[in-house]
Order: structure tokens, then C-alpha cells, then sequence
């Protein structure tokens, strides 16, 4: 069965998305609500059509987010459910010698089945704590998960298609669809360096079990340490450019003013003037352990965290209850991996009864560090300031 809403019921949807935006810092509006769509635990809705949910914090005290509280985002509202049986992925375009028309089994069968444990995060996520606030949908601290995914190398299949050396880009289609007439289709593209790269998958199950159906069953694109917004859902098209993908999620979304954010993995043909498309995750931190009213007891509570980057791997965690005076060293967790969460904790110092905050900040083996304030653009991308949660001194 394909979901599908009526014009009335989309339009309805993309108001509240909008009234959302509008609100700006009331960053509760939108996650006040809470529902648990199928397969799902109760999760903060922020739209129902086209679904958009945030999954609580409390579930990232664990290392790999369950599939059940996994944040869910589309930007269409026509979500479909595909059978096993009739799904075919389609490999075609210009750069390629022999056009491929591949299923699910022939996927499972005939490519080498890997394993990555990769973060997957929206690009706007903590969008909604930008202050002066910004457009879009005013996403907390959840939109975002990290899940053990398995699945074959999207290099492998595009060398049984014959890749032409003329290739420069590789864009993917879905079967998700707009609900509106006019209104552009989800067309993402990679540069080919990252669609090559061993770790970029066509992934069909996360933490050993398929796809949730509003996760992207039955295949999903995985580009470990990049943004969601290229982690293509229920893909069923795989299109080899010579040129770049010029359609409205390349070539106008998803875009940031390039000298703001310096990157390690850059996207040169979709680079236009001062503007670059988003990529790579900013490296992150965020405290976990806060009690039921989002504060922390000291010396009662636990203090711990995750903090995760681009895949340049976590060198530190610190924490600092004097304003960032001085800063404290973490002990890391269990290490999964380069993309994936990485747990850390520390332990509390000797606080006189009264009110403090903690801060919290993570830097990467490359130097990077996070920013004691969000920097300003006009999307609310890339938000990875320090963590900052109220600490209550008890006698």
C-alpha cells in the first residue's frame, strides 16, 4: 500500500511546517506533540504529512539508536511500501558501458554484503536552536541516529555497470514521490570520488533487521560521514552523469555560504560563487544522562554523552562547569568505528549547593573543534555548539 495524502491534507501539512519555522526559538512548539507512527515508539512529531519525527534524547544513551525510536524525515508526504518481490533498482545514464536493471535478491546474491556504523543526521538538525531563528523545521537535538547498517558497496555495482572515465557525478532517485503537481522530485547526487569510496553502501537492513518501512525500505543509500539529505530513501534509480545534477535539491537546496564553513570533503562541480552544498557532518557532542526535567543532579546523576564527526574520528571530550574557563578531559567509550557515535563520560568535580551549567564539547583527530555559538547562515545548518545543560549543586 502507497501512503498518500490529499491535496487538502498536504497542504494542511506544509502550514504547520511553516508555522513551525515562523516560531523560530519557541523550539518546544514543534516537539511538544509526540506519536508513534507504525513500527515506531513514541516519537516528537514535528509534521505529520510530510512525517517528520525527532527521536528523545534518552534514547542515544545507547551507542546504536534502536530502529524502533530511529528519527524519521521526508520532504515529500507520498510515501510508498514497496514489495520485496517487485522491487527492481535501475543503473543507467551517459557514463555508463551496460545499463543494469538489478533486484533486491540479485543485490543480496551477487555483490559481497558489508557492514558500516555510520550516523546518519539531517542537516538541520538543532535547527531550532538557532537564535535570531531561522527558517525550516525547527528541529531539536534528534534528528539524527546511529544504526550498525549492512548492505553492498555502491562501487561494486556501478564496475558491473562499466563506469565510464567521463563520469563526474552519480545521482539517485526514489520512489517517494511530491504530492503536487510542479513540485520538484528528491533527486540527490554524489561526486564521484565519495560514490566510489569502500564505505558508501546500498544498504537493506539496519541493526540486523530490513529497513523500517519509513527508513527507507527496502534500499537506502548510506554515505557515512555526510549528511542526510544525500542519504537517498526507497531508491530505486541510479543515474551516471558526465555533467552535474542541476535539479532543485542540488542545485538550489541545501546550500551554505562556502569561507563560513571550511570543509575536508568538498563537492567541486556543485560549487557555485561563495556557495557550497552541505556535506560533511560538523563535528558534535551532546549530553545524555540528564534527569526527567533536563537538568542534571551533581554527584547523583550520571554524566555521560556521545559525540560523533565526519568519520575523521572523536580525539577528545571535554566538559566545563566555569563558563569555559577551564575544561575537563573525558574518558572514551567503546569505539565502533569512525562514523559512528562515540560514548564518553566523566566525572563529577566538588560543586557548592547552588546552579551551574555544563558545557560539553568534542574535537577530531583533524583539529576540529566544536563552537561555543552556532554559526549564523541563513538554512540553520551545521548547528554544533557547545552543549550547555542546567547542573543543580546539592548539599
Amino acid at each position: 500500500m502507497t501512503i498518500e495524502f490529499n491535496r487538502r491534507q498536504t497542504l494542511l501539512g506544509l502550514m504547520s511546517a511553516a508555522v513551525g519555522a515562523a516560531l523560530g526559538s519557541v523550539v518546544g512548539f514543534a516537539r511538544e506533540a509526540v506519536e508513534a507512527l507504525p513500527g515506531k515508539v513514541a516519537l516528537h512529531r514535528l509534521t505529520h504529512r510530510p512525517p517528520n519525527y525527532e527521536t528523545p534524547i534518552r534514547y542515544f544513551r545507547n551507542t546504536l539508536t534502536p530502529n524502533e525510536a530511529f528519527f524519521v524525515r521526508y520532504h515529500h508526504a507520498v510515501i510508498p511500501s514497496v514489495s520485496v518481490d517487485e522491487y527492481r533498482l535501475d543503473i543507467g545514464g551517459s557514463a555508463v558501458e551496460r545499463p543494469l536493471v538489478l533486484t533486491l535478491q540479485e543485490l543480496r546474491r551477487d555483490f559481497p554484503v558489508v557492514e558500516v556504523v555510520a550516523v546518519c543526521q539531517c542537516s538541520g538538525n538543532r535547527r531550532g536552536l538557532f537564535d535570531p531563528p531561522v527558517a525550516g523545521l525547527q528541529w531539536g537535538h534528534g534528528a539524527m541516529g546511529n544504526a550498525r547498517w549492512r548492505g553492498v558497496r555502491l562501487a561494486d555495482v556501478l564496475a558491473r555497470a562499466g563506469l565510464k572515465t567521463s563520469a563526474l557525478e552519480i545521482a539517485f532517485d526514489a520512489a517517494d514521490a511530491p504530492p503536487l503537481e510542479g513540485t520538484p522530485d528528491f533527486i540527490k547526487s554524489l561526486p564521484i570520488s565519495k560514490a566510489l569510496h569502500p564505505d558508501t553502501l546500498l544498504a537493506f537492513e539496519m541493526n540486523g533487521a530490513p529497513l523500517p518501512e519509513v527508513n527507507g525500505f527496502p534500499l537506502r543509500l548510506v554515505v557515512p560521514g555526510w549528511t542526510a539529505t544525500y542519504w537517498v530513501k526507497h531508491l530505486n534509480k541510479i543515474t551516471a552523469l558526465e555533467s552535474p545534477e542541476k535539479g532543485f535539491w542540488m542545485a538550489t537546496a541545501y546550500r551554505m555560504p562556502r569561507s563560513t564553513f571550511p570543509l575536508v570533503s568538498r563537492f567541486p562541480s556543485q560549487e557555485s560563487g561563495e556557495r557550497a552544498p552541505v556535506t560533511e557532518i560538523a563535528v558534535n557532542s551532546l549530553i545524555t544522562s540528564m534527569e526527567s526535567d533536563g537538568t542534571l543532579l551533581a554527584g547523583r546523576s550520571e554524566l555521560r554523552g556521545i559525540a560523533w564527526d565526519s568519520g575523521l574520528g572523536i580525539d577528545r571530550v571535554e566538559v566545563s562547569f566555569d563558563s569555559g574557563v577551564t575544561w575537563r578531559r573525558c574518558e572514551l567509550g567503546e569505539d565502533l568505528g569512525p562514523y559512528s557515535f562515540r560514548p564518553w563520560r566523566a566525572e563529577w568535580p566538588v560543586l557548592a549547593p547552588g546552579q551551574y551549567e555544563v558545557w560539553a564539547r568534542a574535537a577530531n583527530r583533524a583539529g576540529q573543534v566544536q563552537v561555543e555559538k552556532p554559526i549564523p547562515n541563513p538554512s540553520g545548518y551545521q548547528h554544533n555548539a557547545f552543549h550547555r545543560v542546567p547542573v543543580r549543586g546539592v548539599a
